[in-house]
């Protein structure tokens, strides 16, 4: 039935997502979700809205989410775009933002949707190598481009690159639009959100899916100059006019409520992510510096997939990338304190 296909299909190669396995009393740590539940003012704001008004659309502007985000990093409205996850909203980016006429730059190490997203919208692209510590290398950034994109922390290494770093970054480059997309920040970096009414060229990218624990909710939104906000809403509207269902728009502004309960599950994994980091480092692996919720390590002695597969037989999964430079690496997301200790007790036995 591929005859049917556009040709645009024929030469995509789909992005393939983190496995999600039916298989009971399973340690899933390959897919970067928090090990602890939403709030219970989440939990009651989604019972909220399980009523008879789902027979009602959504608001098509999210006019109190965005309200209440805009209030949360002390930015204006129309500063504001939400959408389903940060995937929906790094796409519309691609769209809105990165059709030029030079290409689109990213890592050669970094979140593997940027190229799919490239093809899909037909963007030009060129990747910029990491240094050998797998460091975001901004001087190598200085070349004409249609705009530049980059996760920070970055994906799947889990390295942080500072604010200065990144204020360098766009002192350099002023003539297109710079994305940085936090999925992660939350569990170590300081966001870029605080340079954006200085830099009309930025777009922050955030997630609610990670440090929010609201992954099964789809929840993403961007903060930048308004008129970067209006081009996106222009693709937005003409594209998805209701993007975000009342539940998720209901589980998203209570999220931001509770602040208290927030920090403490960031804590939490932080303090998760250092203990396991010292246990795997006692075992001679080696281990980026991460400030994700996740880590990034291989074992000079031992194959990364071996060592996956071995892994998966005790019904540990974890995320293998067979891709040059880091196909001896393990990503490993961190759960609790239990499966840490479980993980960690499962690595010493298999490498004796």
């Amino acid at each position: 039935m591929s005859r049917y296909w556009s040709p645009l299909v024929k030469s995509l190669t789909p992005y393939v997502p983190g496995e999600q396995p039916k298989i009971t009393n399973l340690i899933k740590l390959n897919t970067n979700e928090n090990p602890y539940g939403p709030s219970s003012k989440v939990l009651e704001a989604i019972r909220s809205e399980a009523s008879d008004n789902l027979r009602l659309y959504p608001d098509p502007n999210a006019d109190t989410l965005k309200q209440t985000i805009a209030d949360y990093h002390s930015v204006d409205k129309n500063q504001v775009f939400v959408g389903n996850g940060s995937d929906e909203v790094i796409a519309i980016a691609f769209q809105a933002l990165f059709k030029h006429p030079n290409p689109l730059l990213f890592p050669d190490i970094t979140y593997s949707f940027y190229p799919v997203w490239s093809d899909m919208y037909q963007v030009d692209y060129q990747t910029v190598p990491v240094t050998d510590n797998f460091e975001i290398d901004v001087q190598a950034f200085k070349q004409a481009n249609g705009g530049i994109i980059f996760p920070n922390p970055n994906a799947p290494t889990g390295r942080l690159l500072p604010l200065d770093q990144i204020k360098l970054l766009l002192e350099i480059n002023t003539d297109s639009v710079v994305v940085v997309d936090e999925a992660y920040i939350d569990f170590g970096g300081e966001s870029a959100i605080a340079l954006v009414n200085d830099y009309p060229n930025l777009l922050v990218i955030h997630t609610l899916s990670k440090s929010r624990s609201l992954a099964g909710m789809r929840v993403g939104f961007a903060i930048g100059h308004p008129d970067l906000i209006e081009g996106m809403e222009r693709v937005k509207n003409s594209f998805n006019s209701y993007p975000l269902d009342r539940p998720a728009q209901a589980a998203a502004v209570a999220s931001f409520l509770d602040e208290e309960y927030f920090q403490s599950c960031c804590q939490k994994v932080i303090a998760s992510r250092e203990s396991l980091t010292e246990a795997l480092t006692a075992l001679g692996f080696e281990v980026l510096p991460s400030a994700a919720n996740f880590i990034f390590a291989k074992h000079p002695e031992h194959d990364a997939e071996t060592l996956a597969n071995q892994l998966r037989e005790r019904s540990i999964i974890v995320r293998y990338f067979k891709k040059p430079k880091i196909d001896q690496f393990l990503r490993i997301s961190i759960g609790s304190t239990e499966e840490c200790e479980q993980l960690a007790t499962a690595l010493k036995d298999m490498l004796g």
